[in-house]
Order: structure tokens, then sequence, then C-alpha cells
């Protein structure tokens, strides 16, 4: 049977893909923060199928003992880990010179040192086995850098760079390496983004209706079943991972006069 886990599962786009995968029959391992948001998803998983191939961690996975500590007693419980979907993470919109020296590091800790994190602890074991897959959540905000998102759009480019470098080094073992840039998505944490969004980002952003979570949840999975490597999500970030070099000018040309107009109102 299939093991799959999910940091970031207790809600959001890993907690749909943990329903995608539960209704495949799989044992799903979900970590996250907070034990009573998980309690809850376990709840909701055991209602469509076997309750004991639902397991939750409470971990923080930007601390490296406390993940691997999590992932090795889901695999001690459920055997070695098929597929990881590294999806926790976390954004702090803001201004740069606003927003603090912490809540910098920690998009940086959480969103690229957890999936790192994540991923140490399950590669060695995969390399092994000479079979596995991961997928890493990186962000629309990982292609091209948003107003008021310089520390989000640093962690989730530095996403990007880790998994080239990994799917090179893994695919000789076996191992395929997945990386996806979803739009905004219809989640808690968006919900949340929302209410300290600048005003420059949320006329540039607003203009795309956001994801469902259900759609950005499918498609990865697709992904992961086909071995893709990257996967994208509507034309603009098809065009912008494709040819990022070429759009990249005419949006940000675009972007600044949209943000020079408000700046003129203000």
């Amino acid at each position: 049977m299939t093991h799959v886990i999910i940091t970031g599962g207790s809600s959001g786009i890993g907690l749909t893909l943990a329903r995608i995968y539960a209704s495949r029959g799989a044992r799903i391992s979900l970590l996250a923060r907070t034990i009573s948001a998980l309690e809850a998803a376990q709840a909701e998983l055991s209602k469509s199928g076997n309750a004991d191939a639902i397991r939750i961690e409470s971990a923080d996975v930007a601390d490296e003992g406390q993940t691997a500590a999590a992932i090795a007693r889901c695999e001690e419980a459920f055997g070695p880990c098929d597929i990881l979907i590294a999806c926790a993470g976390i954004v702090e919109p803001g201004l740069f010179d606003v927003v603090s020296t912490a809540a910098f590091e920690r998009q940086i800790r959480t969103n690229l040192f957890g999936s790192i994190h994540a991923v140490r602890s399950v590669y060695a074991g995969m390399k092994q086995r000479r079979t596995g897959r991961i997928m890493l959540v990186s962000s629309g905000a990982g292609l091209i850098g948003i107003y008021g998102y310089s520390g989000y759009s640093a962690s989730k480019f530095a996403l990007h760079g880790f998994a080239e470098a990994l799917r090179s080094e893994a695919r000789p073992h076996g191992v395929k390496i997945s990386v996806c840039f979803p739009p905004d998505t219809e989640t808690p944490q968006f919900a949340r983004e929302l209410e300290h969004r600048p005003l420059e980002a949320a006329v540039i952003m607003g203009r795309v209706a956001p994801w469902t979570a259900d759609a950005v949840a499918r498609s990865i999975a697709r992904a992961i079943d086909k071995g893709r490597f990257e996967v994208f999500f509507g034309w603009t970030l098809l065009a912008l991972g494709r040819f990022g070099s070429t759009v990249k000018p005419f949006l940000n040309w675009w972007f600044d006069r949209a943000i020079l107009r408000i700046s003129r109102r203000q």
C-alpha cells in the first residue's frame, strides 16, 4: 500500500491532496504544527476510508530535528515513504523595510528549509530502494517577484533552484523530483494573507480569480502520477515558467505603471 507523507497536511492544498490519496486507498501521514487542526483532518479523512491508514504528527518543519523524528515515526508505523509532498508554508506580506527580520526569516525557514528538512528525512531511503516521488510546492511568486512579497518570493525562488539541482542528482537513482507553482488558491492561509496584502499587490494580483484547492490538488496529483518535473497553473504562470526572460520585462513594465498610479493617489 502506498505511503504518502504530506507536510502542511492539516488544511488547504495539503488536506485536499490527502483526500485524493485517501480515496485511492493509500496510507496517509500528515505533518503540521497545530494538533487540533491535525485531529480534525484525521477525523474527516477517517470517515471516507480506513481510519487506521491515517496518521498525524505535530511538528514544525522549520525544525530539522522535529521533522526528522516525526517522519521516522510515520515510516515506522506505515513503512517507507513512497510519495512526499512538501506543502507546508507560510506567507507574511509587507514591504521589505517594514517587515521584521524575524518575519522574513520565518518564511525562509519554513518554506525553504522546511521542505529541505522533509526531503532529507526520506531521500536516503528512496535512493537505497531506487524508487520514490517528491513534490515540492513553490508558488507563482517563485516565478516572478511580487510587490510586498520579498521574503516569500525569496523562499519560493530558492525552492525552485533546489528542485532543479536535486532532480539532476536523484534521477540516476530512480527518485523523481517535481516542483509546482500554484497561483492564489482558496485556502485558510490565503484568507489570512489577504488581510495584510499591500494595496499595490492587490491591484496586480487581484485581477486573476483564485483557484480552488481542489483544482490545484488534482493537478498536482496528476503530475505526480506522470512523473512531471514542473507543474504550472494557467497560461500566465505557464508562460512565466517556460518563457520567463521574455515575458517578465513586459509584466514588470505593467506592474511598475500600476504601482506608480497607486502611489500618486496616496
